[in-house]
């Protein structure tokens, strides 16, 4: 696995700030996640990520869409917004050489799940056009009651479906977010029951990316709420998560508040190496792990 956090410093910073985490993938925001303007990106600093994060060693980039964005909102204004703003963060994802923009889909706020399907699927037909054969556009799973979309991989599978099943149309699964909505990902048969739904229905050359994030809630709770690696409900039981053989390679990215509250740190990346080499027994009984960059699944470097 590729491992690392999301971290700050946007395109001037990303790949050093990575470094110094001991990471060898990362995420970033490429704006502001608390407001709706976009900066005008210097061209130098983008042409420039991709030597300075191989500089760093980082291996796998991913960038995060801002959380203010719902593509299912039945409301113009913020819908216009969410897809005007997802089109320059994959502009700019492209412009840097990313492997994926990860971006929840919203809540249709009432309006019902196939009205708010019919919202985010010409959303993403516009920005899918946007996106390179290397970059990406990747859906998380969601987590959280009422109205959110993409809590369950049915939900995903649909949208796919009715994306035309797009061949730059990936996914990332979260470990916190599958636990709130139920999925037990510290149990090895639940986890391959899983894996086995997500390739029937979506495809496992699909899945590109891993958030890797301990819940401070129990299972199916519906809260998204993360705790640093080994705080939490799940505990050493991620292990579970990390060792299984149909998701090595991938990048596993922590979105953690770290031990100062300032995002994923080196101790969280450390712990993070550590419980992975834990479940080395289990990756090995399970078979031998896919090679990077198989054709099978060429994880986002999700």
């Amino acid at each position: 696995m590729l491992f690392g956090g999301h971290v700050s410093g946007g395109v001037k910073a990303a790949p050093e700030r990575a470094q110094e985490i001991g990471a060898d993938a990362l995420q970033l925001f490429v704006q502001s996640p608390r407001a709706w303007r976009f900066p005008d990106h210097d061209p130098a600093v983008l042409a420039s990520f991709g030597d300075r994060a191989r500089d760093a060693g980082i291996k796998a980039t991913l960038v995060h869409a801002i959380y203010l964005c719902n593509f299912a909102s039945p409301d113009d204004e913020i819908y216009g917004k969410s897809v005007e703003t997802l089109r320059k963060t994959v502009d700019t994802a492209c412009a840097i050489g990313a492997d994926g923009v990860v971006f929840h889909i919203g809540s249709h706020v009432g309006s019902g799940f196939d009205a708010g399907l019919e919202r985010v699927l010409p959303a993403l037909e516009l920005v899918l056009k946007r996106c390179s054969d290397t970059t990406w556009l990747l859906v998380e799973n969601s987590a959280g009651t009422g109205d959110t979309i993409g809590r369950s991989l049915e939900e995903l599978a649909v949208l796919i479906d009715r994306a035309g099943s797009h061949p730059r149309l990936g996914v990332c699964l979260d470990s916190c977010h599958l636990w709130a909505s139920g999925y037990d990902v510290t149990d090895a048969k639940a986890l391959d029951a899983l894996l086995d739904d997500l390739d029937g229905s979506i495809g496992l050359d699909r899945l590109r990316a891993l958030h890797v994030n301990d819940s401070q809630t129990p299972l199916g709770s519906n809260r998204d709420r993360h705790a640093n690696m080994l705080e939490g409900e799940m505990g050493e039981g991620l292990g579970v998560f990390l060792g299984n053989k149909r998701l090595q390679g991938l990048p596993a990215v922590l979105e953690v508040a770290g031990s100062e509250g300032r995002g994923p740190d080196a101790a969280e990346v450390q712990k993070l190496r550590k419980l992975w080499e834990s479940a080395k027994p289990a990756r090995r009984s399970a078979g031998p792990a896919r090679k990077r960059g198989s054709s099978a699944r060429r994880p986002a470097a999700h």
